[in-house]
This record gives C-alpha cells, structure tokens and sequence, in this order.
C-alpha cells in the first residue's frame, strides 16, 4: 500500500539479553534475525526473543506496532547494517498499519542505534 519494496520495510522486534535486558533490533520484514550476532554486537552472551505477552508492558505498543522511537523506556537500539545502503526504509509509526518513512541514518541518529550485521545470511 505504500508502494515501497519489500526490501524497504522494516520490523521492529524486542528482544532480551542476559546482561542488557530489554532491547529492539530492527530488521528488514523479510528477514530473521540472528541472535548470536545480536548477542555479540550487544555484549550479551545470549538473546532470546520477548514472550509476547511481555511487549505491550515494556514498549507501550501491542504487537505490529512496535516502534523504539517514543518507547515506554529506552532500551538499546540495533539496526541491520543493510540499512545504510538505503536511502530510505519504512519503520513503525507506532501505531497498527502506520508507517514512517524516513533515512536510516536519521533513524540510527534519533534512536542512538548501533549498526551491525545481524541478519541471518540468505
């Protein structure tokens, strides 16, 4: 509907860590995210994916609708590193079937997001 490439939307996800808790990785929608190279780019030895039921309490937001910018708290912020190759991406708007289209370098700058490789490779 937004007329952009898969490629161009992205997914929030909220995941913990052992050391850091609570954190978001940002990833392209087709993509599944690599929890070992997270954990090692966080400096966690492991991650696992937030129990559902524990999103809305830490985020604010119900699932689909998961955004680190204007969070509950503010958790660390991972970004793919395959963002920066674009000159744009959609991410969460906050808010079910709201998108917001901005520079990932922008997004990087606002959230205080590291970037890194943490796709799992195709």
């Amino acid at each position: 509907m937004l007329g952009l490439e898969r490629e161009r939307i992205w997914k929030t996800l909220v995941v913990r860590g052992d050391r850091t808790g609570p954190l978001f990785a940002l990833i392209p929608i087709a993509a599944t995210l690599d929890l070992k190279a997270l954990a090692r780019l966080a400096g966690d030895k492991r991650v696992e994916m937030l129990p559902l039921k524990e999103v809305l309490a830490h985020t604010g937001y119900v699932r689909g609708a998961v955004t680190a910018l204007g969070a509950k708290r503010a958790y660390p912020v991972f970004v793919d590193a395959a963002s920066l190759a674009l000159d744009r991406f959609g991410v969460s708007a906050g808010a079910l079937g709201m998108e917001l289209l901005l520079a990932p370098a922008d997004y990087v700058r606002a959230t205080g997001a590291r970037v890194g490789a943490i796709v799992e490779p195709a």
